[in-house]
């Protein structure tokens, strides 16, 4: 079984190098940002729980979870942070149990594990696939997605275990710094290394 676990740090691509390996070669795509997101659907236990701790005005007037005031906390506050991981972490570790006890034994599939690290669930997969940029290029992606400013989006990068740390525990590094074609080219031959 070929499970390889794609990581790296906010803004460097990883659903890029996800998406051309399920259009590429046809991989099933396990995303622990999915897994996290059902853990707090409405009803959830999770979500209630981060409603206890947090006041009902975390939630949204439908009664979703409210993301950005959620990020506001967590981001300016690490012991937060770590608690709202002890709540997520097992739900998505379970999720991932799951797929791959589905898998049969010659099966290759792709784990999106963002903290893959922080986590401590390098136990699950065979292979570790880290996705790195140049900082320049990870503020720029994050501001335009999340539209966010620079100084929020830097809290958000260094809240995060440093790409060079990511980058030493890799088995495969890929640099997304520069055209999709390189970034492609790499991820072809590093599936094919495999």
């Amino acid at each position: 079984m070929r499970l390889i676990g794609i990581t790296g740090g906010i803004g460097t691509g990883k659903s890029t190098v996800t998406n051309y390996l399920h259009t590429r070669y046809n991989l099933p795509i396990w995303d622990a940002d999915i897994y996290a997101r059902s853990a707090v659907a409405i009803g959830s236990p999770i979500l209630q729980a981060i409603s206890q701790r947090y006041d009902p005005a975390i939630l949204q007037p439908d009664g979703t979870l409210d993301r950005r005031r959620l990020g506001e906390i967590i981001f300016n506050d690490v012991n937060e942070r770590q608690w709202l991981e002890a709540q997520i972490h097992p739900y998505v570790r379970s999720c991932f149990e799951t797929e791959i006890n589905s898998l049969s034994p010659d099966s290759t599939a792709v784990l999106s594990l963002p903290l893959l690290f922080e986590a401590k669930m390098t136990d699950l997969i065979t292979e570790i696939w880290v996705v790195s940029c140049d900082r320049s290029t990870q503020l720029t992606r994050i501001m335009t997605r999340d539209r966010i400013n620079e100084s929020e989006a830097v809290i958000r990068i260094d809240s995060q275990m440093s790409l060079s740390e990511k980058t030493a525990l890799a088995d495969f590094n890929l640099d997304n710094s520069r055209s999709t074609a390189d970034l492609e080219r790499q991820i072809d031959l590093n599936y094919k290394i495999g």
